[in-house]
């Protein structure tokens, strides 16, 4: 079986070089790195978790669009909220992108190295060709 990696170079809004890939693409796979909800200024979106859980939302559309997926693709979202009493709010904004058949996914509350109320990791399932 042959399959392909394709790595797209990191694009977060930051002005910061770090060591990742914005998403990588192994086979049928697209792994999208953390994102959290930065705006276009390159500053966190004003308005809590549920505004930056949508800006983070249009962020991943955007990137599984150029990996050649779309949010119905998702199998699976990793979860990290600094704060526990911001679940119920997250998932309001959260369940508003996904019908009956929303990805697997896994919610952890720790600590994030930037001021953000909510990162989000996403895996993709779409078959090459």
């Amino acid at each position: 079986m042959n399959q392909s990696k394709k790595v797209i170079e990191h694009g977060a809004p930051s002005e910061e070089d770090l060591p990742y890939s914005t998403y990588v693409r192994a086979g049928d796979y697209v792994y999208v790195s953390g994102l959290v909800g930065f705006g276009s200024d390159g500053q966190i979106v004003a308005g809590g978790v549920g505004a930056e859980t949508h800006q983070i939302m249009a962020d991943a559309k955007r990137i599984l669009a150029n990996a050649g997926c779309v949010l119905s693709d998702l199998i699976k979202t990793n979860i990290c909220l600094p704060n526990a009493d911001d679940f119920d709010t997250f998932n309001a904004a959260y369940a508003e992108y996904f019908s009956s058949k929303a990805p697997a996914r896994a919610t952890i509350c720790a600590g994030l190295t930037i001021n953000a109320a909510v990162e989000i990791e996403f895996i993709a399932y779409s078959p090459v060709g």
